[in-house]
């Protein structure tokens, strides 16, 4: 059992969710030969066996990292599925993914209209990644901020005193000032 959470922290950390086709092959083939000592009482066997499908996973993913033709042949590209607000029929069908399937999708994300998405995919792991027209993008506390500060000139000097660091309870003054803090020793 040990010798399985070892090989499994060495094969890396990923949800299912997150995990490519190959990943997902060699954790299943993982599991499952953990299984066989319960079944055969061959537990080095299970180990050498998982180990050699951790190893594998190692080199494929070293691979993909180096080769950019072995990380398109393994874990696949993203698939535009809408474009200014159009679907892309074709690529759904490749995926076979129906229009109610990514509807269900976009409104997880949020997303009320096709009209307000300039660019939506469907990345390697399943999720969908988009990109909303200017008009549908939230607004940002920041931009809100510069709004105001020009079209406000009294904000304007709020905004400066603001942003001017305090003595009090600046967590950055050691990293500004190269005093030394005097902290208890137990969080030195």
């Amino acid at each position: 059992m040990l010798a399985g959470i070892f090989l499994l922290r060495i094969s890396g950390r990923k949800s299912i969710s997150q995990m490519t086709l190959a990943q997902t092959v060699v954790m299943i083939s993982i599991g499952t030969i953990i299984v066989q000592p319960i079944v055969e009482k061959s537990i080095m066997r299970a180990i050498i066996g998982a180990a050699i499908f951790v190893v594998s996973i190692v080199i494929l993913e070293y691979l993909q990292l180096k080769f950019n033709f072995m990380e398109k042949f393994i874990t696949g590209k993203s698939k535009i599925v809408i474009e200014n607000g159009t679907l892309n029929i074709q690529n759904l069908k490749k995926l076979r993914l129906t229009v109610d399937q990514l509807e269900m999708r976009m409104r997880n994300q949020g997303i009320t209209k096709l009209d307000d998405v300039k660019f939506a995919t469907i990345e390697p792991n399943g999720l969908l990644g988009y990109e909303l027209n200017e008009d549908a993008k939230p607004l940002t506390v920041g931009e809100f901020k510069k709004l105001l500060v020009l079209n406000s000139p009294l904000l304007q000097n709020v905004d400066q005193q603001q942003h001017s660091p305090s003595e009090k309870g600046d967590i950055f003054e050691e990293i500004h000032h190269t005093t030394p803090q005097n902290h208890p020793d137990y969080l030195n």
